[in-house]
């Protein structure tokens, strides 16, 4: 099996991170170029991350923030983690509804 392992120069970001230390973590993915200048051309990437604590330990969260800037990030991470928290839990339920059709009740015909 090969793998391409090109680094894409035309889509190159330098990450910065700024938390409240409590809640979670918003990622600005700032668009550079190769030289590592800014690319004026591209908008900023927002992503926002946090921690759910589960019978299994922490587990991780992460979403895009759709924004133009740091302050509407921040104003929007709190329903975009929402959002994504609904979403795998509705994806566990519906994975958890298929390995309980599996189920075979000895005595009961399927």
């Amino acid at each position: 099996m090969e793998m391409d392992l090109t680094v894409d120069k035309t889509n190159l970001y330098q990450e910065e991170s700024f938390t409240d230390l409590k809640t979670g973590a918003i990622r600005r993915l700032n668009p550079v170029k190769e030289d590592g200048s800014r690319d004026e051309n591209r908008a900023p990437i927002f992503m926002g991350q946090t921690q759910l604590m589960s019978p299994n330990g922490p587990l991780p969260v992460s979403c895009m923030l759709e924004a133009a800037t740091l302050s509407e990030a921040i104003e929007k991470f709190p329903n975009a983690v929402k959002e994504e928290v609904d979403r795998i839990v509705a994806l566990a339920q519906k994975a958890q509804q298929k390995e309980d059709s599996r189920i075979i009740v000895p005595g009961q015909s399927g």
